[in-house]
Formats: structure tokens, sequence, C-alpha cells
């Protein structure tokens, strides 16, 4: 199916839908990529590992409840409570909550002529990267890891809710123009401090961005919109993505009237 917005579709960012999308992507970036590749390169598709904490969650219907039952029924609440003390408690079920192993991919490109070293890690941002947390934490090590290595990064971020995570400083790109989504490429070279970015808008289509090699070669070209695109149609998002509800993270006011014509056309016709 055709995707109905001419860059990234916003949809596709609600964190139950990204997790697959996000699997995909990557597989589909690589694809793209090894043709271009040989032969004297490999694209490696890597397994980051951490572990988030469990969470609990109480709903606030039941926190009501029970607030209501043990702040108003007085003398016959204690009274209850006094009975039920000489009665044997019933065999509970025993819950042990563990931390969940997660795992996040990214692409590596390795060279071949030096050992297979890895010359260009590709790394497309998850929600978990841009959220306070081991996921956070375990990406900006990764990151810096890079960056202080003899390996280019590039850094694909079709996320606009969330903490800014690309290596360059938000203010650096926004001062120059707003944007929704940001491809950043980091070269490993002696100015390590400059950044080639591709700021777009939710309006935009997404870019063609040159993928650096060792030295000495011509950089790749990843068509992001074309990949995207195809992780789309191969997942038939059309018709899994809820177009009939609210998007999440929400659009902006100037773009959600924009929003609903678009998906009016594409599912009336």
């Amino acid at each position: 199916m055709a995707m109905i917005f001419p860059g990234m579709d916003p949809y596709l960012e609600a964190l139950l839908s990204w997790r697959g999308f996000h699997h995909c992507l990557v597989v589909y970036i690589a694809d793209q990529l090894r043709p271009l590749l040989q032969p004297r390169y490999i694209t490696a598709i890597e397994v980051r590992a951490y572990l988030e904490p469990p969470r609990a969650l109480i709903p606030d219907v039941w926190v009501r409840e029970q607030s209501s039952k043990w702040n108003g029924g007085g003398a016959a609440v204690l009274e209850h409570q006094v009975a039920a003390q000489a009665l044997d408690a019933d065999d509970p079920m025993l819950i042990e909550l563990t931390d969940r192993e997660m795992h996040e991919s990214y692409i590596e490109i390795l060279d071949r002529q030096s050992g297979q070293r890895v010359v260009t890690v590709i790394e497309v941002l998850s929600p978990t990267n841009k959220t306070p947390g081991p996921g956070r934490d375990a990406y900006l090590a990764k990151q810096e890891e890079v960056w202080k290595s003899a390996t280019h990064l590039v850094e694909i971020d079709l996320l606009r809710g969330g903490e800014h995570t690309v290596l360059i400083p938000e203010g650096e790109v926004r001062d120059r123009r707003d944007y929704d989504y940001l491809v950043s490429v980091n070269r490993a070279t002696n100015i390590r401090r400059l950044y080639e970015t591709y700021p777009r808008s939710l309006r935009e289509r997404l870019p063609r961005i040159g993928v650096p090699l060792a030295e000495g070669d011509r950089d790749v070209v990843l068509d992001l919109q074309a990949v995207v695109a195809q992780t789309y149609d191969a997942g038939s998002y059309q018709a899994r993505l809820h177009y009939d509800q609210p998007c999440i993270p929400p659009l902006r006011e100037a773009d959600k009237a924009w929003a609903n014509d678009l998906i009016r056309t594409a599912t009336t016709t």
C-alpha cells in the first residue's frame, strides 16, 4: 500500500507500532545498502541489549475505590479488621518481578580489506533512547564510544517526542530551521565536530543520505524515504494504523487539518 504522507507517517511513532516498524526498517536499510557496498563492505545487523526495570501501574479508579472504602467506614471497618485477624490468610499467588532484557538493532558497515573493521554505524533511534532510563544510557554510551573512535556515525531520528538525543546539539539545528525529524552524519575525520544534518518537517520527503565509508571510497546513498515506504508497504501499515484516532504524539495544530485531509483522501478512494 502506498504511504499516505509524503514523508514520515507520524502514526507509526506510537509505541506499539514503532517496535515492529523499527526492526523491519533496520533490516530494509541493510538490504538497500548491501548491493551498493559489495564486494568490499559487509552490512551487519547488530543488537544492543540492556535491562529495563519492571514497572507496576495501579489504575486511578482502583485507588479511588480503595480510598473511599478505607476512609468512610468508621467503626464498622475497624470491627471487620479485628474479626479478620482471627482468620487464616488464603494462600497467595507469588509473583516476582524481574528486569526485562531489551534488544535494539542497529547496522554496522564492515571493511573486509582491513579485517572487517567497523567503518560506519547506522542508528535508528527508538523511544527508549529518548526517554531517561537504561535504554537511553546504553544508547548514549554507544554514541560516545563511536564518536571517540575512527568510525563514522549516522543517526536517524524519526520520532517527534522525547528528549533530543542525536549527537549534534538541538539548538545548533533549530537556530537555522525548525524540523520534526532529523538525520545526522558525523564523519570520523580530523574535524569530528562537523555534522552533516538533514532536518525535515512532517510535510517533507525524507532525505537521501550520503553514507561515508573508508578513506578513498565515495559515499553510498541511502534513500531513506524509499526504505520507509518499503517498510510501510511490507507491513500493511495503512490497514493496521488507527487513522480514525488522534495521533500519538499529538500533531501540531497547524498540521492536524492537513493530515486529516490526506487521511480522508487515502481512505475513501
